[in-house]
């Protein structure tokens, strides 16, 4: 296992979602993972980030940046996604804690609260009816874009869900924690909470090097075995599912494994 030690769940200060595990941080669910995985004499963790790949013959060939090269027949990208950040600022430092992606992963700690919706595109439609289920204190931040239709405005002013037509400029926070949402005239609404929708890119580039094709959304291709479609790769968890969620991860890499072993074995055999 090469490991870079830099998961996109590192500025969430918990984790939700996974039966057992439930409000429990991010590093201390891997940390305890890495403890029971290591007591496997056939495992071998590298703190190393993997930085190129190759194929060499018939096997797969990696390249971590201190240098070490490791082969394989077999490949687990684990790799997860790169939020994309905005440039507004306070956003980075709220991100994970006060400014969130998902009703499912944080929201019932913010039920109740006064609630903003940062997102410019019919995506928050979609997040409204979500949260609606949570909280009566919300509100549309648009940016000023025109994206929602007479139907959708006609069920938003129903259930009380303002519209603001403003852009944000700033997010004033104390260590991540939201005060006020700041906008380009100068004015500036007080929240609990924002949900928000970022871009993202691949975290690793080596899948591509390696020929792995990517979904329309940007993920990477996979089939219900979770094999790219390159021969001998595979692909978990965040990095070709939309589920962003730990106990997502594990699942697809429990499959995977046991996917990879069949193979490795028949192969062998």
């Amino acid at each position: 296992m090469l490991d870079g030690g830099l998961p996109c769940n590192r500025y969430t200060p918990y984790s939700h979602n996974f039966i057992t595990q439930d409000g429990i941080v991010p590093k201390e669910i891997a940390d305890k993972a890495r403890e029971q995985v290591l007591k496997y004499k056939t495992v071998d963790l590298k703190n190393s980030l993997a930085t190129e790949g190759g194929k060499v013959n018939d096997y797969f060939e990696i390249i971590t940046d201190t240098g070490e090269v490791y082969n394989a027949n077999k490949l687990i990208f684990a790799t997860g996604i790169k939020d994309l950040l905005p440039s507004i600022k306070g956003f980075s430092e709220c991100w994970g804690k006060t400014v969130i992606h998902c009703p499912y992963c944080h929201g019932y700690e913010f039920r109740d609260k006064k609630t903003g919706i940062m997102i410019d595109n019919e995506k928050a439609f979609h997040i409204a009816q979500l949260v609606n289920n949570l909280t009566d204190k919300i509100s549309i931040i648009t940016g000023g874009k025109k994206f929602l239709n007479p139907e959708q405005l006609k069920k938003l002013k129903k259930h009380n869900i303002s519209i603001i037509d403003k852009e944000v400029v700033e997010m004033e926070q104390t260590e991540g924690i939201i005060k006020n949402v700041v906008f380009s005239d100068g004015s500036k609404i007080a929240f609990d909470v924002i949900y928000s929708s970022v871009p993202f890119e691949q975290n690793s580039n080596i899948p591509n090097q390696l020929g792995c094709a990517l979904t329309d959304l940007g993920y990477l291709q996979v089939d219900s075995f979770h094999k790219t479609t390159v021969e001998g790769i595979f692909a978990i968890g965040d990095n070709s599912s939309p589920m962003r969620s730990v106990a997502n991860a594990v699942a697809t890499g429990n499959f995977a494994g046991a996917i990879v072993n069949m193979e490795l074995t028949a192969e062998r055999f």
